[in-house]
Formats: structure tokens, sequence, C-alpha cells
């Protein structure tokens, strides 16, 4: 039958990996560091990981592929565990995708598994990066009473945002640029004196924002024109956010700039990893 199938250009693809969370369904592999659609039969098409690819690799097209076959894929999901199997139903309830969901539920009930509790509103594409969760439970709790401090602001330029940004500004020049995910400076207490002190900052979301070629393009015009010092980059712990190093590393390919790189880690409870 024709339906709506992921295609893969190998051209563009760099072997990342960050496509493979977003495909509970088991449809993408790493293989001689190329994703690979490795099923059509699991592949339902909706495209989750078309829009987490930071070089533009992912995307749909109509050909002819055998159907979708929601029981076979759940056969597939359930050996992932618990968490597979919530972001899959996620995935499908976030599309539409109800008779898969009605199937996806059916499997389980009639194999014994546990049906998950979704969330009220579940966001766009269901990858584990996106699943609600409540941290207070998990802070770490002083016996000593906050004190109120007076931090002195360390932001050094405006725009901050990749996406307004001007590869000419001067600022730019011989900078130590500091490339963060947008939640890491609300995710990471200290994140002005730790990170930010003395450098420039760039932010973006390679979640969240469209067309991360072109954010590639803009920072390849940065190294390219900006001598630039350094490049710290600071990124959160979910899947998804690792496509910021992804994207800073092809720039830097493409620049081809040998530039001293420093990569960090915050978990969700503002911790690094």
């Amino acid at each position: 039958m024709k339906r709506k199938i992921i295609k893969i250009n190998e051209e563009k693809c760099t072997g990342c990996g960050v496509c493979i969370p977003d495909c509970p369904e088991g449809a993408l592999q790493l293989i001689d560091g190329k994703a690979r659609l490795v099923s059509d039969l699991f592949c339902d098409g909706l495209g989750a990981c078309v829009k987490i690819c930071p070089t533009g690799a992912m995307t749909t097209e109509e050909r002819e592929a055998e159907p979708y076959d929601e029981y076979k894929v759940m056969d597939n999901v359930v050996k992932g565990g618990k968490n597979v199997i919530k972001a899959h139903l996620v995935h499908l309830k976030d599309h539409g995708q109800d008779e898969f969901f009605n199937q996806a539920i059916d499997y389980l009930n009639k194999n014994n598994f546990e049906v998950p509790v979704l969330e009220t509103k579940p966001l766009a594409c269901g990858c584990p990066g996106t699943m609600q969760k409540d941290l207070s439970q998990m802070k770490k709790q002083s016996s000593q009473p906050a004190q109120a401090l007076n931090i002195q602001s360390e932001l050094n330029n405006w725009p901050i945002q990749l996406k307004l940004l001007n590869p000419d500004a001067p600022y730019l020049k011989k900078a130590d640029l500091l490339i963060a995910a947008d939640c890491t400076a609300f995710a990471y207490p200290n994140f002005h004196q730790k990170f930010l002190k003395n450098k420039i900052l760039i932010m973006l979301c390679p979640k969240l924002d469209d067309n991360l070629q072109l954010y590639i393009d803009k920072l390849v015009s940065i190294f390219e024109m900006q001598e630039i010092n350094s490049v710290t980059i600071v990124h959160m712990e979910v899947p998804c956010c690792g496509g910021v190093e992804t994207i800073i590393k092809e720039a830097l390919n493409k620049s081809g700039k040998n530039i001293i790189m420093k990569d960090y880690t915050v978990s969700l409870t503002g911790e690094l990893v």
C-alpha cells in the first residue's frame, strides 16, 4: 500500500543518534554511523523524528510500504519497558491516532502489561524529554534558611537568541562563547557565575526551534569570521537536548576551525552530570 513513511538523507545524517529516542516504535537504529529505517512495518510516518533532526536529514515521503501494524509494533515497544510504552502511547495520542492508541491499549490488556497513566496534556512528539515531572520532591533539602543575595548579572550581549544574532556583531570578535540550551539558565541555579561570566551568550533550543540548518549556517559564519577563542556548551540531560552539541560540531566541521570546546550537562534537578 502507498502511505507516508520516513526518508533519511544519508549525506546529511551525521550519526548523532538524537532521533533514536524519539522513535519508541523502534523503526530507527544507528548502523555503520548512520540512522537507518530498519522496518517499514514499525514506522507510523507521523514524523516525530523529523523535527528533532539537527541536520534536516529526516523527511517524510509517500511510497509503497508494508502496512503499519500496531499489534506487531507493540511486540517491539514492550521490550523497551514502561517508559518506552508510555512514550509510544503519548506519541499516538498527541497525533490523534485514536484507532492505533486503542489497539495499543488492547494489546497491553490482552498480554497482561500495566497500562501507564498518561499526563493530562502530553507535549508534542511524546519523546522522553517532554514527559511531565514534579521535581519538588527531588530537590536536596537544606537545614539552613535561604539568604537573600544581590547577585550581579554577567550578561555581556544582546540579543542572545541565535535566531536573532548578527554574525557580524563586533562583540563576537575573539570571544569566548557560551552556547546554551534555553532551559539550562533556569535549571542550573548558578548559571551566571559558573558559565556566563566573561563570555558571550548564544541560546537556542534544538527541540522547538524551526530549521536548524539555518543555525548551523549562522554558526559557520561566526566561526569563520570572528576568530572565536573558545566554545562552552551547556545542555540539559534529556535526549533531545543533545542536539545542541551536534549542531555546534557540525558547524565547526564545516568551518574548518579548530576551536577549544567544553561540554557540560545539567540534570533536571539542577546539578552537573
